[in-house]
């Protein structure tokens, strides 16, 4: 301003238009608030039940209750420090605690987008570390995930709390790149309470009405335990099927067993998995991009076109598979979803040893603790010792009555252990349902020597296979065509830092294969990375199952997986798009037509004033509808479309209007798109008019030099 002015720079102008500014957006809510009660839409709750038409906008009639889709992330570029006074101290030299030097502000923020932080607060729990510690009992969820995202460490995300104020924002999206609501973090990084404050404004807001919920996260493998355990969320969720589970992109970095049991792509009634547009995970946020995402966009439609698009794309493939799985012996869809559940078990059978060594390797240390404590106690029972007293000496009798006393004391104590160890064979014995007692020489009792004298090198041997198997699953993902530069990236960087698990993995088993009676070769790091697929993998030959030769560790039996579950998500893509453009189509004739009819109501009621701001809200709010349904038009001319362009009847009877009113409505709106489409004609041909006209003189002008040069020569 100053310098429009030409004038020197003024402090006092700054806090002039900040006040100015202030009042402008006070003015702003005030009118959109009135507006909201005109219309009847002043629920806390109504914006994020209409924020998205595709999403949230249901029909009757519709044969599937397709789950509610969305995401959550953080991302720290908003940061703000925290301005503290100035370093004091007290009498005796100690520093004082810096206090805040802000002035407090007590606005709340307009709308129900914001979710305030003595809310976020109410969800937060003592310690979430305890909470993420506990598991299903029927399946281990985590899978060693938590090495490798700090937001899953509380330890990492306290060091931002001494510098900064607000770290950043969190936010939640629906599918399509509607923002749900967001928070500030605050003095700490990203931590599980913003998600439970999202999840649970979520659930209270949908009502009962949304019964499945799927929520797309970054860490949701362990995201959801701590939910499920989570003393005030799991009650909303009772009445709810609620999953948590990874991203295609962030899914690249979890371990191989969390991305069977956690990837999108391996679920079904979800659709292709495409990321939505969201802000919250793009690496530069600031004010602006926030803004932008609150209002009405006309991405809506070319989000749908797109990702129909890429589901007929990936349906273009299935001669493909069909080939695959006629050189795969015949395999059929139910054969390859099997392989999935073969490769599921067998990664799972590597975190932990297999149940029956385990009992044979405890019995038998049983039995040699039992034995070694039996044979102590026979040598005691036939030395029968009392006191002893020698001459007449005080001191003589309390020596021999203090060693009698520590001979009865270390006899007892070696009764019971003899009688301890006794019963922990027992026990192992009704485990393993044995008839007779191993004995030393045995061929059992051989059998389950070697394997303890194995299990070091067994042991290494499994964590090695379990961390190669996933870099090789990941280096397959990493080439096959159509992964994009991002994801390649992305994975590259998972995989070097998981290369130096590998590594440590690789030196632990090198030191237990030379310690063996038969000491293994050593394996060496260049060799590790040059597998391509697990059949290469030789070592795989001295691990408990081989598993070199299973169709879905070979090239072309993973191949084929992968083809036949993308075309699965594409299937229920395109089916769950054809409900969504018709949500659509429905919410724009619906919301036009009711808002007009408000206009003209609150005009004949003598509010012409509230009416012309009803017109403008209108007018914002439905200036996208003819570029949707240009687009859809286009879409719906592509092969394979089966998308159906019609309205239907809304369930929600809240933009009900008289029939009346969608008559009148009904000829105004076609004799504005009769204009509108006549003006747009008459600017297309004056535009091919005077390009005409440019090439004319361009051409002329082109033979006029070659005139000129030619003369010349």
């Amino acid at each position: 301003m100053c310098d429009v002015h030409g004038v020197p720079p003024r402090p006092y102008l700054g806090v002039q238009f900040s006040v100015a500014f202030d009042v402008y957006l006070l003015v702003r809510e005030e009118t959109a608030r009135r507006v909201r009660a005109a219309l009847g839409r002043n629920n806390p709750c109504w914006q994020l039940r209409n924020v998205c038409p595709c999403c949230t906008y249901k029909l009757e009639g519709e044969a599937k209750d397709w789950p509610f889709l969305f995401t959550c992330d953080g991302n720290d570029s908003a940061k703000r420090f925290a301005q503290k006074t100035k370093e004091q101290w007290d009498d005796e030299g100690n520093a004082l605690p810096r206090e805040s030097a802000e002035r407090d502000d007590y606005r709340r923020a307009p709308g129900d987008y914001f979710i305030p932080r003595e809310v976020v607060e109410s969800w937060a729990v003592a310690d979430e570390e305890e909470l993420a510690k506990v598991r299903d009992e029927e399946e281990e969820r985590e899978s060693g995930c938590s090495e490798k995202w700090q937001n899953m460490k509380e330890s990492h995300t306290v060091r931002a709390a001494a510098v900064y104020d607000e770290t950043g924002i969190f936010a939640g999206l629906c599918r399509h790149g509607f923002v749900l609501a967001f928070v500030d973090m605050v003095k700490s990084g990203e931590l599980a309470k913003y998600a439970f404050a999202l999840l649970a404004h979520v659930c209270k807001a949908m009502g009962p009405e949304i019964i499945k919920l799927i929520l797309g996260y970054d860490i949701g493998c362990r995201f959801y335990a701590m939910v499920m355990h989570h003393p005030h969320v799991s009650d909303l969720l009772n009445d709810r099927e609620f999953q948590a589970l990874v991203g295609a992109f962030h899914g690249t970095a979890h371990d191989r067993l969390c991305q069977t049991r956690n990837l999108p792509k391996y679920k079904d009634d979800l659709g292709h998995d495409i990321p939505p547009p969201s802000i919250a995970g793009k690496p530069s946020l600031h004010g602006r991009s926030t803004r932008i995402a609150f209002r009405p966009t006309p991405q809506l439609s070319h989000t749908l076109a797109t990702k129909y698009q890429h589901a007929l794309a990936v349906l273009a493939e299935a001669p493909v598979l069909v080939r695959l799985m006629s050189e795969l012996e015949g395999a059929t869809p139910t054969t390859l979803e099997g392989w999935l559940k073969a490769e599921r078990d067998y990664l799972s059978s590597l975190k932990k040893e297999p149940e029956e060594e385990t009992l044979q390797m405890e019995y038998y240390q049983a039995l040699v603790n039992f034995y070694d404590a039996k044979e102590a106690a026979d040598g005691l029972r036939g030395n029968v010792t009392g006191l002893q007293f020698v001459g007449e000496s005080g001191t003589a009798r309390a020596e021999a009555e203090s060693a009698t006393r520590r001979f009865e004391t270390n006899r007892r104590h070696v009764y019971e252990r003899e009688n301890k160890c006794l019963e922990t064979v027992r026990y192992l014995e009704a485990r393993l349902e044995l008839v007779e007692r191993w004995q030393p020489g045995d061929e059992n009792w051989v059998q389950a020597q070697a394997l303890v004298s194995k299990r070091r090198y067994q042991l290494s041997l499994d964590k090695l296979e379990s961390l190669v198997a996933a870099r090789l699953l990941e280096l397959w993902k990493m080439n096959i065509p159509g992964t994009g530069y991002k994801l390649r990236k992305h994975i590259a960087k998972a995989m070097q830092a998981r290369s130096k698990a590998v590594r440590t993995a690789l030196a632990n088993y090198n030191a237990a294969a030379a310690a063996l009676e038969s000491p293994r070769p050593p394996l060496e790091w260049e060799s590790v990375v040059e597998y391509a697929f697990l059949v290469e993998f030789d070592l795989l030959r001295f691990s408990r199952r081989d598993v070199r030769s299973e169709p879905w560790a070979q090239g072309s039996g993973r191949a084929a997986m992968d083809l036949h579950f993308k075309i699965k998500r594409a299937r229920e893509e395109i089916e769950r798009l054809n409900v969504e453009i018709r949500h659509l189509y429905t919410y724009m004739r619906d919301e036009d037509a009711f808002l007009a009819h408000h206009a003209r109501r609150l005009r004949d009621d003598n509010q012409p004033q509230l009416a012309h701001q009803v017109e403008l809200y209108r007018q914002e709010h439905t200036r996208f509808s003819d570029d949707h349904r240009r687009r859809l038009e286009k879409l719906r001319k592509e092969a394979g479309c089966t998308a159906v362009l019609e309205p239907g009847t809304a369930v929600s009877k809240e933009r009900h209007t008289p029939a009346s009113a969608r008559a009148e409505d009904r000829e105004m709106g076609d004799a504005a798109r009769v204009e509108a489409l006549r003006t747009a004609e008459s600017e297309v041909e004056g535009a091919e008019d005077v390009d005409a006209e440019a090439v004319a003189d361009s051409l002329e002008l082109v033979l006029r030099i070659a005139d000129d040069v030619a003369g010349d020569v």
